[in-house]
């Protein structure tokens, strides 16, 4: 685990920009199960592939006219049960951080793991997000 102060800011990052930190799994449950309407779900991370693409592509992204209706973040290392809850709704994908998930009507129909993240900028990722919102927001 890391310590809250570190990690702090990174979490601010999503918080500030509307997203939801969710920090137990019953919270993951209720954001994500059931639900109506599309989701972002963005698993956080402390690696540099998340401060220099995950975080500000997710930001970028949302500035298209079509953007999911929740916002919500888990942070790896972290919540670490509340992480593994939401890694369950992302099978059969393997645990990735960061990662960013769009649900519709509680199913998954797009996800970036990080190997999408790693190396592309963050205009790539946001024009990659942009897209499924446009497809399915």
């Amino acid at each position: 685990m890391y310590p809250a102060e570190i990690v702090a800011p990174m979490t601010k990052d999503l918080t500030s920009a509307g997203f939801e930190s969710l920090q137990s799994p019953e919270a993951v449950v209720e954001a994500i199960d059931n639900q109506t309407g599309t989701a972002l779900l963005v698993v956080n991370s402390v690696c540099g592939c998340a401060a220099a693409n995950a975080r500000p592509g997710v930001k970028i992204a949302l500035q298209n006219e079509k953007t999911p209706a929740k916002l919500f973040t888990v942070f790896a290392g972290v919540d670490t049960d509340a992480t593994a809850k939401a890694r369950e709704f992302l099978l059969p994908y393997p645990p990735s951080s960061p990662a960013i998930a769009l649900f519709k009507d509680g199913q998954l129909v797009h996800f970036l793991e990080r190997h999408h993240i790693e190396g592309r900028s963050a205009s790539m990722i946001a024009d990659n997000l942009k897209a499924a919102f446009d497809d399915y927001c």
